[in-house]
C-alpha cells in the first residue's frame, strides 16, 4: 500500500506535516500522529489501539496514545522490559504477532499482555538521529488483525512519521530559541533604561552607570535584568516593552 493511498486520497506526508506546522508542540504531534494511525488501521468492527514508545538511555515510556487503553497495553510492556514494541524500538527491525495465544517469543509478557484482552500486534521502529530510539505500537484485540497491507501501511507510517518528527523538533528548537533571544532582548532593553535612570540620578557615564548595576546584582545575588527592572519600578515606572516584528 502506498504511503499517499493510506487516507485515501489525502497525501500522508503532506498530513504529517500540516500537523507538524498545527502542532504546538512536540508532545501534540505525537498524538496526533497516534490518533491518525489508529484511525488509518482500524475497520468496521475492528479497532486498532496505537501508542508511541521512546527510549532513551536511561528511561522508556509511552510518549503519546490513541486512546487510554493504548496506553495502559503499553504499560504492560514497560512493566516486563520487553515485548515486540520494545524490541522494534530497540533492535530497529518489524515485530509482528498474528496471534498471542500461540505466541513465544516474549516470555511471562506475552501472558501479561493476553489477559488485557490482546491477540495481535504490529511494533514499528521509528527510525531516529540521536540517542533515542521510537516504536509504533499497533494492538488489536482480534487475532490475525493485520495482513501484508496493514503491516507494510504501518512501516510506511512510521517511516513518514520519522521524518516529520524530526522536523518537529527542529521547529521546536527553532521556536525555543526564538523565544529565548526575545526575552535576552527584552532584558536588555530593561537594563538600558535602568542604566540611563542610574546616569540621570547620578550625572556619570554609561560605563559607570552599569558598574553600579552589575555591584548591585553581585551584592543582592540577583539577576542584573531582575535589578534594572528593580530601578525602573523603583521611580514608579512600567518595564519597557519590546515589540518584534512577525
Amino acid at each position: 500500500m502506498a504511503d499517499d493511498q493510506i487516507l485515501g486520497e489525502v497525501s500522508l506526508p503532506g498530513m504529517l506535516q500540516d500537523m507538524v506546522l498545527e502542532s504546538s508542540d512536540v508532545n501534540e504531534f505525537l498524538d496526533g500522529l497516534a490518533k491518525l494511525a489508529a484511525d488509518a488501521l482500524s475497520s468496521e468492527g475492528s479497532e486498532v489501539f496505537c501508542g508511541v514508545t521512546l527510549l532513551r538511555s536511561r528511561a522508556k515510556g509511552n510518549v503519546a496514545s490513541s486512546s487510554e487503553q493504548a496506553r495502559l497495553m503499553d504499560e504492560v510492556q514497560y512493566q516486563f522490559d520487553d515485548g515486540p514494541c520494545i524490541r522494534a524500538a530497540r533492535e530497529g527491525q518489524v515485530y509482528v504477532v498474528p496471534d498471542f495465544r500461540s505466541e513465544s517469543r516474549f516470555g511471562e509478557y506475552t501472558r501479561a499482555i493476553a489477559d488485557h484482552g490482546v491477540r495481535s500486534v504490529i511494533g514499528v521502529p521509528i527510525p531516529l538521529d540521536g540517542l533515542a530510539a521510537a516504536g509504533l505500537d499497533l494492538y488489536s484485540t482480534r487475532e490475525n488483525a493485520f495482513d501484508e497491507a496493514a503491516i507494510a501501511a504501518a512501516v510506511d507510517l512510521a517511516r513518514e512519521a520519522s521524518k516529520s518528527l524530526r522536523m518537529a523538533v527542529r521547529v521546536a528548537h527553532l521556536s525555543d530559541t526564538g523565544d529565548q533571544l526575545r526575552a535576552a532582548m527584552s532584558s536588555r532593553t530593561t537594563i538600558d533604561v535602568a542604566a540611563g535612570i542610574i546616569m540621570g540620578q547620578n550625572r556619570c557615564s554609561h560605563d559607570t552607570a552599569m558598574t553600579i548595576l552589575k555591584a548591585a546584582s553581585s551584592g543582592r545575588n540577583k539577576k542584573l535584568a531582575d535589578v534594572a527592572a528593580a530601578v525602573v519600578t523603583s521611580i514608579g515606572q512600567e518595564l519597557p516593552e519590546t515589540h518584534f516584528d512577525s
